[in-house]
Formats: C-alpha cells, structure tokens, sequence
C-alpha cells in the first residue's frame, strides 16, 4: 500500500476520549502514533469508517486536552480483543502537535 503521508507519523501514548458526533456515543482509547494532521488510535470497540469523530488528546504537560475533529479512515482487529484505527485530521494541528514533540 503507498503512504501518501505528508506529515511523518511519531510513536505516542497518549489517552483519548472520543465522540462519534454521528451517535452522540463516547469511548476511550490511547494513541500508537500522532501526526499534525492523523492520529492512530487503540480502541475496544471498532470505529466504523468515514465516521466523525471529536476528539480530547491527553498531553502530560498539563495544559488543556488537545481537541480536535476527524474522520475515522480505516479500523481492523488487533491481537488481545483490540482495534486499530487511523483517524484523518479535519485540519493540521501544527501547535497541538508541537505540544505533543514537547511532551515526549
């Protein structure tokens, strides 16, 4: 498959409470990687793709949660009961994310 990326994807833990603002439902997960415009998200549940999500992004330094909204791009099943999912930005986050560098 070609990554057809345009910002490079870094390792990062972080908690995350998300909203699927199509069913009002909410759910945890924590990040495998983050970049200024996607985030890769471990969940229990699986996301469904192209569902809107908005998102509060736990950064350990802190400040405020990081919100932003995206679009679920893909979702598959992990080992141990879990998803991973890719989430496409609604737009680049380049402070959110420098906080996120800063943090590490």
């Amino acid at each position: 498959m070609d990554d057809r990326r345009v910002f490079e994807r870094i390792p990062a833990r972080l908690d995350v409470r998300y909203l699927d603002i199509n069913s009002g439902k909410d759910g945890q997960a924590v990040t495998r990687d983050i970049s200024a415009k996607g985030v890769g998200l471990v969940t229990s549940a699986a996301l469904t793709a192209r569902t809107p999500l908005e998102l509060w992004l736990d950064v350990p330094d802190k400040g405020e949660p990081i919100y932003t909204r995206g679009e679920v791009a893909w979702s598959t099943p992990a080992a141990g009961g879990v998803y991973h999912s890719g989430i496409s930005l609604e737009r680049a986050d380049l402070m959110g994310f420098s906080r996120v560098l800063r943090a590490a």
